[in-house]
């Protein structure tokens, strides 16, 4: 029991350390550094969302009066909308007035009067961020080419995508190609990739998850994994509830060698879901290939939405409820991640980060 209680613990403080990295050099919020106050201003929540029929396919055209959100049972009024690669709408200025001026730079234009529909000019509006985090560990040396051939057939592939990233994991965490727009600096990377050691899924998806924390607008990673993780420190909820509350879409594509592993099977359907994303289990190269289709597709056609969170004196988890507003529509479906927890953050006068108040909901 002892050895039990030792080993949650230092997991615990694993991702303590990593959330307080977060916070301290990607958090967005502001402290006033006093010893009797402290300040801090929530910015925005920004949504992902799919809208799908029946029969799997998706549903455009919407309009932002056909969706409700719903944060925590209080009602919230839509501030930015964008469809697919469409540019950002925005609709409302900030409403907490302590929020002005902080504003993400994907959204700082010059904004008209309140509830005006005014467009968000400049390419920082337009597309998403995509970080691929490629296995690379001795699961892989069976079908490592095929992989990496499905990979860069994906990467060719993406439209509306403004910068792509390139990360592979054994035990440790490579960047082989940190984001950038040039993909044949991210097809340079897939080639040099090299398969090895044990695989710490976890640990490396939640680095990803950090470094893509920071950005505004719409952002995934999508995890080519072959087997179960056998090497982490960090349990994938932790991972999860991350990525949740930074707005960061997960999508796994796995092969069936791990779908034979039920726990794994069950962790990456879950993660996946719980951000708004989807798992996918091929069983062969073929299969490999049409999840990445399928994951192009899902991210042409995702709803950007966002809002300003009205007074809410929740300061942990924090349920969100996207609906569609008209009766005709509720035969739709729609995906998005269910909430966000406020993270954490202040400042001492030393200069080092404590987290002891709510984070900026900048995500």
């Amino acid at each position: 029991m002892e050895t039990h209680n030792r080993g949650s613990t230092a997991k615990r403080y694993f991702v303590f350390l990593w959330l307080s990295t977060l916070l301290f050099y990607g958090g967005g919020a502001t402290a006033q550094n006093d010893s009797s106050r402290i300040r801090v201003s929530v910015v925005l929540v920004q949504l992902s969302v799919a809208v799908t029929d029946r029969k799997g396919n998706y549903v455009s055209g919407l309009r932002p009066e056909d969706f409700t959100i719903v944060e925590d049972k209080i009602p919230e009024k839509i501030a930015t909308f964008e469809e697919g690669n469409e540019p950002t709408r925005r609709l409302i200025d900030p409403g907490p007035s302590n929020s002005r001026s902080m504003m993400p730079a994907a959204t700082s234009a010059t904004p008209g009067a309140a509830g005006e529909d005014a467009v968000i000019s400049g390419s920082q509006a337009i597309g998403s961020n995509v970080f691929i985090l490629f296995d690379t560990s001795n699961y892989m040396y069976r079908g490592f080419v095929f992989a990496q051939d499905a990979i860069a057939d994906f990467i060719r592939s993406l439209e509306g995508v403004s910068k792509v990233a390139l990360y592979s994991y054994s035990r440790d965490l490579s960047r082989v190609a940190t984001l950038t727009p040039d993909r044949y600096q991210v097809l340079r990377g897939v080639r040099s990739t090299v398969a090895g050691d044990d695989a710490a899924l976890y640990n490396s998806l939640l680095m990803t998850v950090k470094d893509a924390a920071p950005l505004t607008g719409r952002k995934a990673i999508v995890v080519f994994s072959n087997g179960p993780d056998n090497a982490s420190l960090v349990p994938p909820e932790d991972v999860a509830e991350l990525a949740q509350s930074t707005g960061t879409i997960i999508y796994m594509i796995s092969t069936r060698e791990a779908e034979t592993e039920p726990v794994s099977a069950a962790v990456f359907e879950r993660m996946s879901k719980a951000t708004g994303g989807k798992a996918y289990f091929s069983k062969d190269w073929r299969d490999e290939k049409q999840a990445f289709n399928s994951i192009r597709e899902d991210l042409a056609h995702l709803y950007a939405i966002s809002y300003y969170p009205q007074p809410n004196a929740n300061r942990g988890w924090r349920a969100i409820t996207v609906k569609l507003a008209s009766k005709d529509m509720q035969k739709y479906h729609i995906r998005t991640r269910d909430g966000y927890r406020l993270l954490q953050q202040t400042q001492t006068s030393g200069g080092l980060a404590v987290p002891v108040g709510p984070e900026s909901a900048s995500k």
